[in-house]
């Protein structure tokens, strides 16, 4: 897997899908412990089935990129991602004006991105989080419990350089006090790109609600997608109902 240094930090990254002229490049930004190996094969069906060149990478704490070196990630570790860490790994690998596909923390990321100006065709986000609901907080302080009482530190460790870094950069940051003043809601009126909002109804991390703040918010068209039988993760849980409202909305409304 290639390397690339942005905001001061090596990530790994991985081009997939040969892509057409003309069409945008994809970047997908994975959850709150996501990495590029855990989307599967997620996004090369995307970028096979758009005719698009998809990226993926790690970002700063997580999968094979450079490990966490401060205590605690903070509060802010979504907004330091979307306003100074994805600009300059964009910047470094030469993309400009891609569409960006983004699921929980990373669908966070994608807005927060958009919604401060930086140019996007498009974006598809599954289960975004844009204000903190008592759900969220309950179902991370259970996650915090199976971390210490069962498997789950050697099932991430399958992924993550160091899995308790990856862990508490993650539930340390969300279980926070602070935390639950985080609200992103001011970036939606400085989106004016299309979007897709997808979430499934069983989602355990957030509530429908979310999906309808950003539909309100945002300037751009915007289309919303709840699915039956379907937790916090759309392309694990309804892979095929999400693949295909995703390459049908890039097809039509980010060519």
């Amino acid at each position: 897997m290639p390397f690339v240094t942005a905001a001061g930090r090596s990530l790994e990254y991985e081009w997939l899908g040969a892509g057409t002229a003309g069409r945008p490049a994809l970047v997908f930004l994975h959850e709150g412990l996501g990495s590029i190996r855990q989307w599967r094969d997620f996004p090369l069906q995307v970028a096979q089935a758009t005719g698009c060149r998809a990226l993926v990478y790690s970002r700063y704490g997580y999968g094979q990129s450079e490990v966490l070196h401060e205590a605690r990630a903070g509060v802010r570790f979504m907004h330091r991602e979307a306003l100074e860490a994805l600009p300059a790994l964009l910047a470094a690998l030469r993309v400009d004006n891609p569409v960006l596909v983004g699921h929980s923390d990373g669908a966070s990321i994608a807005l927060i991105y958009a919604g401060a100006g930086h140019p996007v065709r498009g974006l598809a986000v599954m289960a975004p989080h844009v204000f903190v609901e008592p759900i969220c907080v309950e179902s991370i302080r259970k996650a915090s419990a199976a971390f210490a009482s069962t498997d789950l530190a050697q099932r991430l460790g399958k992924y993550h350089r160091d899995a308790a870094k990856t862990f508490h950069l993650w539930a340390d940051a969300w279980l926070d006090p602070e935390f639950l003043q985080w609200n992103i809601e001011e970036y939606l009126p400085g989106i004016s790109c299309p979007v897709l909002a997808i979430q499934g109804q069983d989602d355990e991390y957030g509530t429908l609600e979310q999906l309808a703040r950003i539909r309100r918010g945002v300037r751009g068209g915007c289309e919303l997608l709840a699915l039956a039988g379907c937790g916090h993760a759309p392309f694990r849980d309804q892979p095929q109902a999400t693949l295909e409202a995703i390459s049908r909305f890039i097809g039509e409304r980010c060519g």
